[in-house]
């Protein structure tokens, strides 16, 4: 079948190019950096133009089967606030309508766990309250629920992912904590007793393909992640092992770190400077993120085969294979 496939270039988009075609697909990549799009395999149909781009998106998804929606705004707390609903609520429309005149199989949208915030009753599933915490949160809550209002109106069928906390090579968003776990330099803020519910980016990869290709699954939402959840501590000594770091021993108080982060926020946002600490990331040490993959079971055939242990190591061989990080940790 032809995929068309937007945020090709990014984390998710990459590896899901890479995989349809492995599998003998045809694939259309959206990309907007024309230097990042020279990377994808030249098997790719690569489209370069914005998410808002109406014929760029209208070229990406023309004969396409099935058309899967990764594209949002990464979060910085210095960022115009517009940039969110213009990339995560807007663009998602002009791909869906674009799909549908396209007339389009299905539409495969990339949602996330960050709409249900922080989970107060766990593990969560796809009907627990949404409780999103951030612009971003609330705009792709928009965005998911824009996409679901749609399901059974037209002849492309529409099925909803959220992806648990993505990692594995070619993620930077969490290569900042794997370089100061092997400088020594990560610290613990509050007890981290919190759940947190990682996955590695083949499984997430699985959980897509399937959402993609399984039949009668018009309207349905499906959370995707690992084989489990652990407390933040545990994650967090887990990447210091993978990296050959001894655990953090800092600790901080939250509320503290909480008003530091608040003050820094209203310092450097009106410049335009991302703040190196805000409130945004403290969110990582407080927030409950445990949910049930059962539905994805059940329904899709779904099941992760990457443990978080061996994941890391992937990762950080990655990383390290890249440059990204040094071959050494910091003495234990």
């Amino acid at each position: 079948m032809r995929v068309a496939i937007t945020g090709g270039t990014g984390f998710l988009g990459s590896h899901l190019v890479r995989r349809f075609l492995a599998d003998g697909h045809s694939v259309a990549a959206l990309a907007r950096n024309p230097d990042k799009a020279a990377q994808l395999p030249e098997a790719a149909d690569t489209v370069l133009g914005d998410i808002n781009d109406g014929a760029a998106v209208d070229r990406l998804v023309d004969r396409a089967e099935v058309v899967i929606h990764t594209v949002s705004n990464f979060r910085v707390a210095s960022g115009p606030p517009e940039s969110y609903r213009r990339i995560n609520v807007e663009g998602t429309r002009n791909v869906l309508e674009a799909a549908f005149r396209a007339n389009a199989r299905r539409f495969v949208h990339c949602s996330t766990i960050g709409v249900h915030g922080h989970v107060a009753v766990t593990p969560g599933d796809e009907d627990a309250p949404y409780n999103p915490g951030d612009l971003y949160q609330e705009t792709k809550l928009e965005a998911e629920q824009l996409v679901r209002s749609r399901a059974g109106t037209t002849g492309t069928e529409i099925v909803v992912v959220r992806p648990c906390s993505m990692y594995g090579p070619g993620d930077l968003r969490m290569l900042k904590m794997f370089r100061m776990l092997t400088k020594g330099r990560f610290f613990k803020v509050g007890p981290c007793r919190e759940n947190f519910h990682a996955c590695f980016i083949d499984d997430v990869v699985e959980g897509f393909v399937a959402a993609a290709t399984r039949p009668d699954i018009d309207g349905e939402v499906f959370i995707v992640g690992g084989d489990g959840f652990l407390p933040l501590d545990e994650y967090i000594d887990t990447a210091a092992r993978a990296v050959g770091a001894a655990p953090p021993k800092i600790r901080l108080p939250y509320g503290a770190m909480h008003a530091a982060a608040w003050a820094c926020e209203r310092l450097c946002v009106p410049l335009r400077i991302e703040p190196p600490l805000h409130v945004r990331r403290l969110r990582f040490f407080r927030n409950n993120r445990a949910f049930s993959i059962d539905k994805a079971r059940r329904v899709l055939g779904y099941e992760p085969r990457v443990a978080l242990e061996e994941g890391m190591r992937r990762t950080v061989e990655w990383y390290r294979s890249s440059g990204l990080l040094p071959n050494g940790a910091h003495p234990r």
